[in-house]
């Protein structure tokens, strides 16, 4: 038991850009107390980078964690396996273990960023899913009916298009309930679209004999393309862990009703500052002025003071007055005859053909600063030719 918290720590931890709580009243009493909490929050290795998304939650965490509460990151390399259906109008590609260790591996490093590692409690949930038999699994599967969990809304949207539901798609929000189970919760915290895989371990705590973990429901952040939730999945993110140059350059590319949401969830910006942007936005001060403040004060949130005034230089430089960024990732390739299109996709610049084309099409294809329009063009490549695709890709070749 720790000393009891100033309120206003309190006041800040339940009330901070926090959608909802469940069972709200008890959790407050038991900050008030001086309880020391365990509080989770678990991520699927889907992809290598951890987004700005995340660190909505990540910041929520550390304000558990700077108040002495024990923050537990679980990595659920064996959940990945199976895959979220949460929010998904089709079934997640699943991938192999190597991939989802690569993932893995990556996300310390990004989430020692915000949260202080050494005071974390670091768990993976193949701990106990890779020791359990058939018939523990069934044993658990029993806890559970077909209707709690068919009922979900983005299963039914599914049913009704005629689109496959998999059966293990339907284990998924039970195997994360049951983490909430095996590490003793007493708060687990995520966006909404987690809401009832959350619930899940609150139902499943109370039929194994603990307590009820409250769920802390945090605001869920619109990606890049202004309508759907920021997702590696959906490729509209932006990394914590991604250069300084890349971050500046995506929070640019933001739709300018989205600034404010940034300004308030991606930022430390105090409720007088804020209060301060909207008057100059209302006043009429120019958008990008605004957004190039929020693109400079986060990217000296995640690297540095120094970085961001330079990734600001260079977005100027390259977007601003026509220049190219002084430093572009290099490229080696056979420098032999080929097409536009396939040398986009040989260089990474697009993942397919057709996206090349379509990109060729939108005239956002530009070789040594010349625009293209044939994608079945022959170049001959050499060495420091520049290839640029849209506002922010860029090589060399090498």
């Amino acid at each position: 038991m720790a000393k009891p918290p100033v309120p206003e720590t309190v006041e800040h931890i339940l009330n901070y850009h926090v959608d909802e709580i469940i069972n709200r009243p008890l959790l407050a009493e038991k900050l008030r107390s001086g309880q020391i909490l365990r509080i989770k929050l678990g991520v699927d290795p889907t992809k290598p980078d951890l987004h700005f998304g995340h660190a909505v939650v990540l910041w929520k965490l550390k304000e558990f964690q700077d108040a002495g509460h024990i923050v537990i990151f679980l990595i659920g390399d064996y959940t990945t396996r199976i895959g979220d259906p949460s929010g998904r109008n089709t079934t997640r590609p699943i991938l192999s273990a190597e991939e989802i260790e690569q993932n893995a591996q990556t996300y310390l490093a990004q989430v020692g960023k915000i949260l202080d590692i050494k005071k974390c409690e670091l768990r993976r949930n193949s701990e106990w899913f890779e020791t359990m038999t058939f018939a523990d699994i069934i044993k658990l599967l029993g806890q559970v009916t077909v209707a709690q969990i068919i009922d979900r809304e983005d299963f039914q949207t599914r049913l009704r298009k005629g689109l496959d539901v998999g059966m293990h798609e339907v284990i998924y929000p039970i195997m994360q309930g049951y983490d909430s189970v095996q590490l003793k919760c007493d708060v687990e915290i995520g966006g909404i679209d987690q809401k009832l895989n959350m619930l899940m371990g609150r139902d499943l705590q109370r039929k194994f004999g603990q307590d009820e973990q409250a769920v802390m429901i945090m605001p869920l952040l619109l990606g890049l393309d202004g309508a759907k939730k920021m997702s590696k999945s959906l490729d509209n993110y932006i990394g914590i862990n991604e250069p300084p140059a890349a971050q500046f350059g995506k929070i640019m590319s933001l739709p300018d009703n989205l600034m404010m949401d940034y300004w308030e969830l991606c930022t430390p910006a105090s409720s007088d500052e804020l209060a301060q942007i909207k008057q100059e936005l209302a006043d009429g001060t120019n958008p990008r002025d605004i957004k190039l403040r929020l693109a400079k004060a986060i990217v000296a949130l995640y690297h540095n003071q120094s970085a961001a005034e330079a990734a600001e230089a260079e977005f100027i430089n390259t977007f601003q007055k026509g220049e190219l960024p002084k430093d572009m990732p290099m490229v080696k390739i056979p420098l032999e005859p080929i097409s536009v299109v396939d040398l986009l996709v040989a260089t990474g610049l697009v993942d397919s053909k057709s996206e090349g084309k379509r990109m060729i099409d939108q005239k956002a294809v530009k070789i040594d600063q010349q625009l293209i329009s044939d994608p079945d063009q022959k170049i001959d490549p050499q060495v420091d030719m520049v290839l640029q695709v849209g506002k922010r890709k860029f090589a060399k070749l090498s």
